[in-house]
């Protein structure tokens, strides 16, 4: 477990779209909850369910070494990341993305701030 400050400094590095290795270490139930991925950063990687493909067959499968991009990263010490590779990417993306997130596209490249802890 890292500590508040090693987290700080790890997602002070952080950018929106970043693109980054990493390696799918553990799918705990498919089509269910999502994927655990190891980006090397010394916390865990996460794609959540919702923007992986419905068919958990189109997921990435343990083991798998991909590109992903970050998504999102607050005080839970977990780097949430989207799918770079559109085949592990869910079908409607931009919709979803122009629903839920519709700044997406001008948060790319941005510095990942914790929402619950103000710029200083």
């Amino acid at each position: 477990m890292v500590t508040d400050a090693e987290w700080a400094r790890i997602r002070e590095g952080l950018r929106f779209g970043q693109v980054v290795e990493g390696t799918v270490v553990k799918v705990p139930r498919p089509g269910a909850i999502g994927i655990f991925v190891d980006i090397g950063l010394g916390v865990g990687g996460f794609v959540d369910v919702l923007l992986l493909p419905e068919r958990s067959d189109d997921w990435p499968a343990e083991g798998t070494v991909a590109d992903f991009e970050i998504w999102w990263a607050d005080s839970r010490r977990q780097i949430r990341l989207k799918p770079h590779d559109p085949r592990h990417l869910r079908g409607d993306f931009t919709d979803f993305v122009g629903r839920v997130r519709p700044d997406w596209p001008s948060e790319v490249g941005h510095p990942v701030r914790d929402p619950g802890h103000p710029t200083p």
